[in-house]
């Protein structure tokens, strides 16, 4: 195993570390402070996991989803001043849901570009209770096409639902397999202190809640979030000279990145391929290949996934390759995703348990699985001997798609 961790991702490419990771935690309605002060909260959280000084970051990428929900333009930069890391270089990052994992590919890229040996990512959201549910409902529609869906009364849960709808006639896919997602998401978020909604659920409790566009209900959808995740990037070389324990802790690669886009009208993407997420699959393709992974379902260990509805979840098993199109509601009935499964998933509880602050979420997810791989995550919910971990995200209907894989070396 320790040889070919040596071999993953390398393809003569600069390599790089995880130095520390942090988040703050994720509530319905955070009253302590504003955005920037849980980004403040994330990033000390992400430096003293990584033992680092704030004076030896080279750079920063700042990713959120919208200006409007913050109330505030141009708020990358105050995060940048507001950690302290004035006058280096930062750039903000934009892209739905797929915010953080977008960011993270930057990162990598300005890491292998030259542009500096050390980087951090933050991401946040404010979508709280501050933030109505109809005015984030319309904020979130304004990443549709406004010219085409948004007039007619289009929104994201709609869409959604109408793609679940042709994968359950199409694969015979059951609301009850869905809603085991959301029992298996909600109760691994008891096991995690930061998150928002842990919760002990049964499959009827979950078929009983409210209907929000069918075939979803409440508890199919993920949650409204304030939060904030930040990760230290680093090359290796640099990480050797200034991360002063770096030595004395396993060391995490970033190992593949992968990005892809479809076109962002469900109904414009081919029939055959309308009941799957074909963008997805092609970013966990670029990432397998970086890193060198033949069988996702048989090589990686841990993985987080885009869970914004149930559906999603099941969906992205079938386009990330661990089963075949169709199969994803029997991988759900028979646990093969739980934790103690033979792929656990979102342990950390996904943007259904743990919570989704758009901007944050894809980071969030890189801190589990760097947690999951350091073998640093609460008993309850740690996979035993996790040694390759993915992170997956998307925004739209997975209209835009980043996946990533970290390898613990040795």
């Amino acid at each position: 195993m320790a040889e070919r961790a040596r071999t993953r991702g390398d393809r003569g490419l600069t390599d790089v570390v995880v130095l520390g990771v942090g988040l703050s935690r994720f509530s319905h309605d955070r009253l302590d402070g504003s955005i920037r002060d849980w980004v403040v909260e994330a990033v000390t959280a992400a430096l003293e996991d990584g033992g680092l000084e704030r004076d030896r970051l080279d750079l920063s990428v700042m990713a959120y989803e919208s200006d409007h929900l913050a109330g505030q333009l141009g708020q990358g930069i105050i995060w940048h001043d507001s950690v302290g890391l004035a006058p280096r270089p930062t750039v903000r990052v934009e892209g739905g849901g797929a915010t953080g994992g977008l960011a993270i590919r930057s990162a990598l890229a300005q890491l292998r570009a030259g542009f500096g040996g050390c980087a951090l990512v933050v991401g946040a959201e404010r979508v709280g209770k501050s933030v109505s549910s109809a005015t984030a409902t319309e904020l979130f529609a304004m990443s549709s096409d406004t010219d085409w869906e948004l007039p007619v009364g289009g929104h994201f849960t709609a869409y959604y639902a109408m793609i679940m709808r042709e994968h359950m006639r199409r694969y015979g896919t059951t609301e009850e397999q869905m809603a085991q997602v959301s029992v298996k998401n909600h109760g691994n978020a008891r096991f995690h202190p930061l998150a928002q909604k842990p919760m002990a659920l049964t499959v009827e409790e979950v078929m009983a809640s409210p209907v929000i566009a069918s075939p979803y209900k409440l508890l199919d959808c993920s949650l409204l979030s304030d939060g904030a995740a930040a990760l230290v990037l680093a090359t290796r070389e640099w990480a050797r000279r200034n991360a002063h324990s770096f030595a004395d802790r396993p060391v995490i690669r970033l190992v593949g990145s992968g990005v892809a886009t479809d076109r962002p009208r469900p109904g414009d993407r081919p029939w055959g391929a309308f009941a799957g997420f074909a963008a997805k699959r092609r970013a966990a393709e670029m990432a397998y290949a970086m890193a060198g992974v033949e069988e996702p379902r048989k090589e990686l260990d841990v993985a987080e996934i885009y869970d914004s509805y149930t559906g999603a979840e099941l969906m992205a098993y079938e386009a990330l390759g661990l089963c075949e199109p169709g199969e994803s509601g029997e991988m759900s009935d028979l646990g093969v995703f739980e934790l103690g499964g033979e792929l656990p998933i979102n342990p950390s509880g996904g943007l259904l348990g743990f919570g989704a602050a758009a901007g944050a979420t894809g980071i969030a997810q890189a801190a589990e699985i760097v947690t999951q791989l350091r073998g640093e995550a609460d008993p309850r919910r740690q996979v035993e001997g996790a040694q390759l971990g993915l992170t997956d995200s998307h925004a739209g209907t997975a209209t835009i798609c980043a996946v990533h894989i970290f390898e613990r070396e040795g």
